[in-house]
């Protein structure tokens, strides 16, 4: 096994993610670059650099996720941090349509139970299998850290607030995908608290990207600031929280 500190970006072609990669990267990381499509996955790994690795990794897709559990186990012998970036906000939204427009049409009583699964089937079961299959690698590690990347918008604390501008945008969709997984973070942070692996959530805050039509306001670099101060935390870092930039805590 190598010496350099090992990790893994899901969703690392673009956006966020490739931001977290080539941060990883400066740190002095080996990092696997995960990206459902391979070619494009490679594209990034070269701009991330020389040690950087493009891997096949679809979240939604159990034999791609085994398989390259089985790539790193064959070729680097363990994984020291896991990130969870891959997300996707929607599968129908029309080209043009607003995000409150949107909104409208994914409320309890009219959402599209397909897109409900869809959206899940990626941020929420996806990092779980993830999660499963990493599990084995990140044991072998001695100080293993596991960041999911989520979002403000799936505090339910800060929804309820009557107060909170954008709590009309709150639904069963990507929103609530985000509250699902922020208590599998939890959940995850409470099992392996008694390891020492640190299982924390992150939101990058409104970031310019894909995800959002590039309708953000923050740009890449800051959006990925957060999980990589989370990633490189001490042994007396904390676990089990939700945080954005800088360690500012957002109610669950």
């Amino acid at each position: 096994m190598q010496d350099k500190p090992i990790a893994l970006v899901t969703g690392a072609n673009q956006g966020i993610g490739l931001q977290i990669a080539k941060d990883l990267a400066a740190h002095g990381f080996t990092v696997l670059v995960g990206s459902r499509d391979v070619e494009r996955g490679a594209v990034a790994a070269r701009e991330v650099g020389a040690d950087a690795r493009a891997l096949q990794l679809d979240v939604t897709d159990q034999a791609s996720i085994t398989a390259a559990a089985e790539r790193i186990r064959t070729e680097l012998g363990r994984l020291d941090v896991l990130i969870n970036n891959a997300a996707i906000s929607n599968t129908n939204k029309q080209p043009g349509q607003s995000v409150e427009e949107y909104a409208k049409t994914t409320r309890p009583s009219n959402v599209s139970l397909d897109e409900m699964r869809a959206v899940w089937d990626t941020n929420v079961f996806g990092v779980l299998a993830v999660y499963q299959a990493m599990l084995p690698l990140l044991r072998r590690a001695s100080a293993a850290r596991i960041v999911n990347v989520s979002s403000g918008v799936g505090s339910l604390t800060t929804n309820s607030d009557p107060a909170f501008p954008y709590r009309a945008i709150f639904g069963p969709v990507y929103p609530a995908s985000k509250t699902a997984l922020n208590a599998l973070t939890l959940a995850m942070a409470l099992e392996l608290e008694p390891e020492g692996i640190k299982v924390n959530a992150v939101s990058p805050g409104f970031t310019k990207t894909n995800l959002n039509g590039y309708a953000g306001t923050e740009t890449v670099e800051e959006g990925a600031r957060e999980a990589v101060r989370v990633a490189l935390l001490g042994a007396d870092g904390p676990t089990g929280t939700f945080t954005r930039w800088e360690n500012q805590t957002i109610p669950w």
